[in-house]
């Protein structure tokens, strides 16, 4: 037997293959499915960790579900931890200090869930950044990116359920928060209140009807549009970086089995490890010295989960000038712009933003090749400016700490981020766009003129030059990747030059105008031809200046 050739498989499993093979036909389906290529690069794990720490929240979950009593009946703890020993509190509370101190390794499976669930979401934002950025959700993933929106969406509200189940004093307040928030919504506010909690604040089914949302409903629409996202993802292939021998209809990586399935069974195992050490070593939610939560109580220092935080920040920052009443009811802005409109903001504008970039455009081409963000410089900086917007809610939301750690006066920050929420978006904008046209001359000048070599020499008129070298292969296709970006949109003239009924319409000048104003500034890489080998660079100034204009 050659060095090359594969072992054959042991009987038994021969046996069976065979089996199965022979009622469902399944041999060159597995057998195409197993060759299935996968690209490689770091940033495609970052979608694995949200899978792999969704496994771990589920397997986790079900270990804590066995011991956790969802009730808000009143009990008087009289477990091992002294503290609380003769307090009143709900039976939710109380098992939940029992899994802590009476199960074993219910504190470690209870800090491995939290802080699965932080680094899932995290996973999340920090995977669809990666697929924005780079234009991954461009056609024909247009679906897969809505589906990653409403799993990023649920993934937030799986979070705040599972918080607030606890039953102590921060997910008690939490829960009241997102009563407020349900109280502002005009007309049906009151009714979708009592609706939740059975009555009047608190009562006694909120932590019931949480509890059931949080592990069955929620979870399973999670486990479904997750599902269908790898099944789109393994129908559409994946996205890959420029390089060499990358194309639109080639894909270049490493094939599924056995390599990438060892390499992911591997990584798996590592976050696992990851999140256990965390759990093991840093504590989280202690909600043993917070106490149970009463509508009478009230603390200061406290911050929600990291995901919330923006929430939190909306809330404080937003004022109350703006509320007003019509026919006799209360329109309380103050609540309802920051509780529900600047979340609509963030999720409808990640929803929509695939479908308004091809329309100012016109851009329909079939897109399996990731975009260097820089090559994108007004997607670039909408989505810094996003996370900018994004950063002073999350900031805000603790204000109070930031006020008392640096001796701050409270309304100060509060003024603070109120002004910032305005101006750091566009100044994150206007700099990032800057900072990606200039990369994007940087590009075309390594393209056109090769890399610094370091060497310099002397020129028979007595001028020092340093010398330009080629750039390697698989660079000089990185750098040509930017070709070809400037695309035209859809004519809006004929060939006699009668401009078309639906480019003379609101519509259509408007979107004639930011298609220019989208693409205008694009620094045009058309007609550079890669530099071929030595080059003394010591171009005229005109030269110069003609590479700058560009």
């Amino acid at each position: 037997m050659s060095d090359n050739q594969a072992p054959p498989a042991p009987k038994a499993l021969r046996g069976v293959g065979n089996f199965i093979d022979d009622r469902f036909h399944l041999a060159k389906t597995g057998e195409k499915n197993l060759r299935k290529v996968f690209p490689n690069h770091w940033s495609f794990m970052l979608g694995e960790i949200a899978l792999y720490s969704f496994i771990i929240l589920l397997l986790t979950g079900v270990f804590l579900t066995l011991w956790f009593n969802p009730s808000m009946a009143h009990t008087v703890y009289d477990g091992s931890y002294e503290r609380l020993r003769g307090v009143g509190m709900s039976e939710a509370y109380a098992s939940t200090l029992h899994i802590t101190f009476d199960v074993r390794g219910g504190l470690l499976i209870r800090q491995i869930h939290h802080w699965a669930a932080l680094i899932f979401v995290a996973s999340l934002v920090i995977h669809m950044l990666r697929v924005f950025f780079t234009g991954a959700f461009r056609k024909p993933r247009e679906i897969n990116w809505l589906i990653g929106v409403a799993i990023f969406t649920l993934a937030i509200v799986e979070g705040l359920f599972g918080y607030s189940l606890p039953d102590d004093l921060p997910s008690g307040m939490g829960v009241r928060i997102f009563q407020g928030v349900l109280l502002s919504i005009p007309l049906i506010g009151t009714y979708l209140s009592f609706f939740m909690f059975g009555g009047e604040f608190p009562g006694e089914m909120i932590i019931p009807r949480l509890y059931m949302l949080h592990i069955l409903l929620i979870p399973g629409i999670l486990l479904a549009l997750i599902a269908a996202h790898f099944m789109i993802l393994w129908h559409q292939k994946h996205t890959q970086y420029p390089g060499k021998g990358r194309t639109e209809k080639k894909v270049v990586g490493t094939p599924m089995f056995p390599a990438f399935a060892i390499k992911a069974g591997g990584f798996f195992f590592f976050t696992f490890a990851v999140i256990t050490g965390l759990a093991g070593f840093v504590q989280i939610n202690p909600i043993h010295l917070f106490g149970p939560f009463t509508p009478t109580s009230i603390t200061s220092g406290l911050q929600p989960d990291w995901y919330m935080g923006f929430l939190e920040g909306s809330l404080r920052m937003f004022p109350n000038w703006f509320d007003f009443d019509i026919g006799g009811y209360a329109i309380i802005t103050g609540v309802l712009v920051p509780g529900l409109g600047f979340m609509g903001l963030l999720f409808g504008g990640l929803a929509a933003w695939p479908f308004v970039e091809a329309w100012i455009t016109g851009d329909r081409r079939v897109h399996n090749v990731a975009d260097r963000p820089r090559n994108a410089p007004v997607r670039t900086a909408f989505g810094v400016a996003g996370i900018t917007f994004y950063g002073v809610c999350w900031l805000a939301g603790s204000n109070d700490i930031l006020s008392h750690v640096f001796q701050i006066n409270l309304y100060a920050t509060t003024w603070f981020f109120r002004i910032f929420l305005i101006l750091g978006p566009i100044l994150a904008f206007i700099i990032a766009k800057r900072i990606c046209l200039g990369l994007q001359r940087r590009d075309r000048e390594t393209l056109e003129h090769g890399y610094e070599s370091g060497t310099i020499t002397q020129l028979p008129g007595g001028e020092f030059v340093e010398v330009h070298k080629k750039s390697s292969g698989e660079t000089v296709h990185v750098l040509e990747s930017a070709k070809g970006k400037d695309y035209t949109p859809e004519p809006t003239v004929d060939a006699n030059g009668v401009e078309s009924p639906a480019s003379r319409k609101p519509m259509g000048r408007l979107r004639s105008r930011l298609a220019h104003w989208y693409t205008k500034d694009n620094v045009s890489f058309d007609g550079v031809e890669p530099h071929t080998g030595h080059h003394l660079h010591h171009g005229t100034h005109a030269e110069k200046e003609k590479v700058g204009q560009h």
